[in-house]
């Protein structure tokens, strides 16, 4: 198992973002699985309220540069990377001036959704993967954190189905304490649609709502994490009711060995 390759694909980690259940375990995580053995990278989304100077985050050119088309517009894609000392652990950051720039990480100043979360979380999803592509890094696990960071698991499982460097990946997604108001956009099926992706489970979009959501990316999980209660009994009971592999939230003591089993596990199935 040394010589595995973790992806994180992260929706927070700390100390860019406040301290929660989410940002810290997806800033100890890393550094954990590291520390026994296992290659990994790791990123999130570049969000406007991250401050560049004081967390020396800086451009890497030789990934950036790259458009990409989302419901028939260009984006940029602009890559930034920073370094957590303590952890000798590397950051990557997805950023582009339109989706991420503003001071506000999921909702704005009232508490309200970004009307385009959805177009947000497809960026961040497609930027990992050119970035990772670019690297020509070869993940054995894809771990996300959080439901924006989820969508990643469809492009893998049904977009990318037939590309090499991701050949074989397993894809781990855990659930928080993170759930959304409303719904996402309405048009969130046809524009994955329009990506090219074709799926029966596509129907659970007519009604983007957070438990629909994530019963939609479970179809394109190999294992499942309840990584903090209370996670809501509809979304576990379907999660429990799919036959995966599945980890509840572990303990603060020997949580990295609950994870490192885990990964083993999936990486066995």
């Amino acid at each position: 198992m040394s010589s595995k390759r973790i992806l994180y694909v992260c929706q927070e980690i700390m100390p860019y973002l406040p301290e929660n259940r989410m940002s810290k375990l997806s800033r100890t995580l890393p550094q954990a699985m590291q520390e026994r053995g296992f290659e990994i990278r790791t990123f999130m989304p570049r969000y406007g309220c991250i401050n560049e100077r004081r967390n020396q985050l800086h451009e890497v050119i030789r990934l950036s540069g790259m458009n990409l088309i989302i419901d028939d517009n260009d984006h940029q894609l602009i890559i930034k990377v920073a370094s957590i000392p303590s952890a000798r652990v590397q950051i990557y950051f997805i950023d582009n001036e339109e989706y991420f720039q503003r001071k506000y990480v999921l909702t704005d100043e009232t508490g309200k959704e970004f009307a385009d979360n959805d177009e947000r979380t497809i960026f961040f999803a497609r930027g990992v993967i050119e970035t990772v592509k670019k690297l020509r890094w070869s993940p054995d696990v894809v771990h996300c954190h959080g439901w924006f960071a989820g969508m990643i698991a469809v492009y893998l499982r049904k977009l990318l189905g037939d590309d090499p460097l991701f050949a074989g990946v397993k894809v781990v997604v855990s659930l928080y304490r993170d759930g959304f108001a409303g719904t996402l956009d309405p048009n969130l099926r046809g524009k994955l649609e329009g990506e090219g992706l074709q799926d029966e489970g596509l129907a659970l979009l007519d009604e983007p709502t957070y438990p629909n959501y994530l019963k939609f990316l479970g179809a394109y999980a190999d294992g499942i994490v309840f990584a903090e209660e209370p996670v809501e009994e509809e979304v576990k009971t379907y999660f429990r009711g799919l036959g995966l592999p599945l980890l509840e939230a572990s303990d603060e003591e020997n949580y990295a060995d609950s994870y490192a089993e885990f990964y083993d596990r999936i990486l066995q199935s």
